[in-house]
């Protein structure tokens, strides 16, 4: 992690292009999950749909990327880390509101939450039972490609869950690979031919899953459906982070439809009720 983190210290010293960082070093600098402010702000529509003052927890969290961009709306919210030991590693202030595991021992699995967002879960982890017991209502992300999409185990449906929506992002490394071929591959560096070959094979791989409890799955639904009809109604525009010009510039625009991607839900951030 060392050797890591140096490497990442060693490319910002060289001033890259802004943002580039967030999707090359996504450990210090973002999320494994790639998000817009529209996905920050249909959490945020969930929540709210479920009680005005929404209990809201992100467990595995890391540093709390996605988690300081929810508490703009809801300031109580809180995060849970495996091991916060990577804050003093790198010398990082951790935020009072981002609990170690062993901190949380005496609460977790007997506070409740109206929201529980999942973006991350170590291959071999399996929490979900856990989580289930004590929230209503489960957001989770995870990589077509990655454990979950390709063994489950991601799912929770088999905990009393009803799958109610979901939508498709770039992960990550779908970015990564874009930013790689446009701005540090060499040999790619004179061959613009080549460059439009390989961007028309880029792909999505990240899924964004929405279940809740049954009995509130219908008020839920209708809270999202409402909320995508403002961000339609051009919301959109005025909803967004600095960085997500990276995403426009690598081809995954809002909507964007991917050609690659071959199954239904090939257009990019568009909501699907089940």
């Amino acid at each position: 992690m060392q050797t890591a983190y140096l490497a990442y210290k060693q490319f910002n010293d060289h001033n890259p292009p802004a943002h580039h960082e967030r999707y090359i070093f996504p450990f210090f600098a973002g999320s494994y999950f790639t998000y817009r402010k529209v996905d920050v702000m249909r959490v945020i529509a969930i929540a709210n749909s479920i009680s005005p003052n929404p209990n809201y927890i992100d467990i595995g969290c890391g540093y709390g990327d996605f988690l300081t961009k929810i508490r703009q709306f809801i300031p109580d919210a809180i995060g849970l880390e495996e091991d916060t030991s990577i804050f003093y590693i790198f010398q990082r202030p951790k935020p009072d509101y981002i609990y170690s595991e062993a901190a949380a021992a005496e609460w977790f699995g007997k506070r409740s939450f109206d929201v529980s967002f999942v973006g991350w879960m170590e291959p071999g982890v399996d929490f979900r039972k856990t989580v289930s017991q004590f929230t209503k209502c489960v957001i989770t992300t995870f990589d077509a490609g990655g454990q979950c999409g390709i063994s489950g185990g991601c799912e929770y449906d088999e905990f009393g869950f009803q799958k109610i929506a979901w939508w498709r992002t770039p992960s990550w490394i779908d970015v990564n690979c874009e930013l790689m071929n446009r701005f540090y591959t060499s040999s790619l560096r004179t061959k613009k031919s080549k460059k439009e070959e390989l961007t028309k094979l880029r792909t999505a791989h990240n899924l964004w899953y929405v279940y809740t409890r049954p009995e509130i799955s219908r008020k839920v639904r209708v809270a999202l459906k409402c909320w995508l009809k403002e961000e339609h109604e051009g919301l959109y525009a005025k909803h967004r982070f600095d960085f997500e010009s990276v995403l426009d510039e690598c081809g995954f625009h809002y909507m964007e439809t991917l050609a690659a991607l071959l199954s239904k839900g090939n257009q990019l951030w568009e909501v699907r009720f089940d």
